[in-house]
């Protein structure tokens, strides 16, 4: 097991009804003026809006409004929150929906202390010195952004997403009812059980020995994702089935089924090409669609690890051949996400292959980079793994 540092500060406020105390969350760490963030008119027709502002009026914390955060969210609008936080005083900024809600806000929350192109905190150009604290109101279980230090920005210029971390991304607190996830719809929780088990699933298959406790913990996961996420997907008002995935959510990308691994995420760079330049892509499809690809590019680098997760996981028989055990486990976790509804192809998306050598140049960052594991991805290693997946 490697040397590690684990830090999840986040105050994680979980249960019914609890979005109705946000105004006093909120007073409690005497804020006063805060950014309300938001997506569309999701939040509005189940009536989370009135609810959130009744509570934040009744606390006396004043707030001024910014909607329109879209999937795959965009710096434009980055800018914009950045614009209204510096002329108003904002001392908080309260995202009320999912990840693509929630990484707006924490690049909101950066631009409004930094001076600068907030882009360049993307790009790793530099690093925030300071930020505006980040309060969420989950409605989706996905992303896990609600506890992680990371989040993912998409610039319309040049079609590129880029993701960064830093402590400053950790929110404050978290409120998650997982009620407010009942009028997710089939397509979008497949989306989210793809996510989470993505969030677990690149932890996993890193180059790391001799991590038994953090295995234990990322294989129960999953296992608790697979069996929750078949029950949501049936019936999407069963509490304890949403409850399980939202907890899983929040733990599968705060860090804790990574610990002591180096973890490089390879599948997550790859996905950002191909939803950053096809914007109609959702984060979770994406995903679904090329981790079978890399698992059967990679797996016999490392058949005993994929094998261990067969066994553990998809409870493949013990003491079998180990490349086939391995790959079955693959197999099972493709035909899982089918199950779902989930797509597993890329002309399932709707993508061709005519933007994979486009994809592995910007995923290399034009040459300048390699994707690490268990083979090291050049630009051609990245273009085989988008082939296997047309």
């Amino acid at each position: 097991m490697n040397n590690f540092e684990y830090y999840a500060p986040t105050r994680m406020i979980f249960g019914r009804d609890t979005q109705k105390n946000v105004g006093g969350i909120i007073k409690q760490y005497g804020y006063n003026k805060v950014l309300l963030h938001y997506g569309g008119g999701s939040i509005k027709k189940t009536g989370l809006y009135d609810a959130v502002k009744l509570s934040i009026r009744g606390a006396g914390v004043e707030f001024i409004e910014l909607g329109g955060v879209e999937p795959n969210p965009k710096l434009s609008l980055v800018l914009e929150g950045d614009k209204i936080c510096r002329e108003n005083g904002i001392e908080l900024v309260l995202a009320v929906g999912g990840g693509s809600v929630i990484d707006s806000a924490k690049l909101i929350a950066i631009a409004a202390k930094n001076d600068g192109d907030p882009w360049d905190f993307s790009l790793k150009k530099r690093n925030p010195t300071a930020a505006l604290p980040i309060g969420v109101i989950l409605t989706l279980s996905a992303s896990g952004s609600e506890m992680s230090s990371s989040a993912v920005i998409t610039n319309q210029d040049g079609l590129l997403k880029r993701g960064y971390s830093t402590s400053f991304h950790r929110p404050l607190f978290a409120i998650c009812n997982p009620e407010l996830t009942y009028t997710v719809n089939n397509f979008q929780t497949g989306c989210g059980i793809v996510d989470i088990m993505m969030h677990t699933l690149e932890r996993y298959f890193s180059n790391s020995a001799d991590t038994d406790l953090t295995d234990r913990i990322a294989e129960s996961l999953i296992r608790s994702t697979i069996d929750a996420g078949r029950v949501a997907i049936g019936n999407p008002q069963d509490y304890d089935a949403r409850a399980t995935l939202m907890w899983a959510s929040s733990l599968s990308h705060n860090d804790l089924t990574g610990m002591g691994r180096n973890v490089f995420m390879a599948v997550h760079q790859m996905e950002h090409e191909l939803s950053g330049m096809y914007d109609f892509v959702a984060h979770g499809a994406g995903l679904s669609v090329l981790f079978p690809a890399w698992a059967k590019y990679v797996y016999k680098q490392n058949p005993k690890r994929f094998a261990q997760y067969a066994e553990r996981v998809w409870g493949c028989a013990e003491g079998g051949a180990i490349e086939q055990t391995a790959l079955e486990g693959i197999m099972r976790t493709e035909r899982f996400f089918e199950e779902i509804g989930m797509p597993t192809r890329l002309s399932q998306l709707g993508v061709s292959g005519d933007g994979i050598t486009e994809m592995a140049d910007k995923c290399t960052f034009h040459g300048g980079r390699t994707l690490p594991g268990y083979i090291e991805l050049d630009a051609a290693g990245i273009r085989a793994v988008f082939e296997l997946a047309l």
